[in-house]
């Protein structure tokens, strides 16, 4: 197939036809599942790279030229609740570059994921200095409604996860601008949910740099998470009720851990929180409710379509995806396996080869969970909201050469036992 630019289409205002330029290996990784057979490795991570890059490029390519608000009107779920919608800018922006802040942050190569790798991450540094720009025209909504309280977050939180590729190249401007505005939202009450984690991460991210940060934010949200929130078994509620959804993963989690281990870097201690000793425990309690998301991925890639956010899709598996870019999955989830089941999940949500689902005719993303499917949105959802879907793809952040990518696919729970095969039983754990 000859290579297409991609790229240059879209910085020119072309549609989604084309394949993205990283997806040319990988057009028979979807015969190969039909078949009964596993993609290989490099089929996955192409398949991976290729959705990240299908994710991006519309919005870093015009944000980083300052024309993303100009040139794109999200959609609203039929049942929006009337807030500005252009908190959907700072939804995209946020959400996306977390999920792919670790990826970009792997060194340049001269191959093709490489040059696409490179160019998103230029991109990305200009659209955070677009961010906080007062004169720049896609400056996010950082005042006003309390929603941007939640994407800060992920703003934040992906500078946490790519500082030298993200953080270090901003000039001082853009980066006391930043400072100010995340101090600037202090003025939000979270409610008594996972939004207190919000908070923390903006305070954990102003820790990180040396800036005055307030730990009795930090050492409340911990201490109800850790203790009257966590239901066992590797489940937390989201507040003081149970909800059976994936926000163990979209949220809770993953910044647990990250949080207590920014703070931890400190060797400092307040309250009687002690930041390490939290962070090994919430970690442990990670892995075990990764334990969950893998088997609930069913022979063919499908899994539980359940809960709020259901639209946020492949971030459902995001808990998977930190442990194996880190390099903590528990021996009971080898590698090449969990790389097999989500590969599979996401090609169930998203499509194979080129035809991948769910972008709309210029390339961004729709409402809907395995397509347009707007009805799904809840009162919150918007097309910017879509975009936290790319924490399904933090493990493109491990090179290639990574056993995680190198190694033949091997079948998951699910797939060993609805085939006859040997299978771990379950257990419940206590920690």
């Amino acid at each position: 197939m000859e290579r297409r630019s991609f790229l240059a289409g879209l910085a020119g205002g072309a549609g989604m036809a084309a394949m993205p330029a990283v997806a040319a290996t990988q057009a028979g990784a979807g015969q190969a599942q039909s078949a009964g057979t596993l993609p290989t490795g490099a089929e996955d991570r192409a398949y991976m790279a290729a959705l990240a890059e299908r994710m991006a490029t519309p919005i870093l390519s015009r944000m980083a030229r300052g024309r993303l608000q100009r040139e794109w009107t999200p959609e609203l779920s039929p049942n929006w609740d009337g807030r500005d919608p252009k908190v959907s800018y700072m939804e995209a922006f946020a959400r996306l570059i977390d999920g792919i802040a670790p990826w970009l942050a792997l060194p340049d190569t001269n191959d093709a994921e490489g040059r696409v790798r490179r160019t998103l991450r230029e991109q990305a540094v200009q659209s955070f200095i677009h961010s906080v720009d007062p004169k720049s025209p896609d400056r996010l909504g950082w005042e006003g409604h309390g929603q941007a309280l939640v994407d800060s977050a992920y703003f934040t939180s992906a500078l946490l996860r790519a500082p030298e590729a993200l953080w270090t190249p901003l000039d001082p401007a853009t980066k006391r601008r930043i400072v100010e505005v995340i101090k600037g939202l202090r003025r939000v009450s979270p409610p008594y949910q996972n939004w207190l984690l919000f908070a923390c991460m903006n305070e954990a991210f102003l820790f990180s740099i040396g800036e005055d940060w307030d730990p009795m934010r930090v050492d409340l949200t911990i201490k109800l998470f850790a203790g009257d929130w966590y239901l066992g078994d590797g489940w937390y509620g989201d507040g003081a009720s149970f909800h059976f959804d994936y926000y163990n993963s979209y949220v809770i989690h993953p910044m647990m851990v990250q949080i207590m281990e920014t703070i931890a870097k400190g060797k400092t201690n307040f309250n009687n929180l002690k930041p390490a000793e939290e962070q090994a425990r919430a970690l442990k309690r990670m892995q075990r409710f990764g334990e969950h998301l893998e088997r609930m991925i069913g022979p063919d890639g499908a899994y539980a379509a359940i809960g709020r956010s259901l639209t946020y899709r492949i971030a459902a598996h995001q808990v998977l995806g930190v442990l194996a870019w880190r390099g903590w999955l528990p021996d009971t989830l080898p590698p090449a396996q969990v790389r097999a089941a989500t590969a599979a999940a996401a090609r169930q949500v998203f499509g194979t080869a080129g035809g991948l689902r769910n972008f709309d005719d210029r390339g961004f993303m729709q409402i809907g969970f395995t397509g347009h499917q707007p009805a799904l949105g809840d009162w919150y959802s918007n097309a910017g909201s879509m975009y936290i879907a790319s924490e399904g793809l933090v493990a493109l952040g491990l090179p290639a050469s990574h056993p995680y990518w190198s190694q033949p696919g091997q079948p998951w729970t699910m797939r060993r036992a609805y085939a006859g095969m040997d299978f771990r039983k379950d257990y419940p754990v206590s920690y």
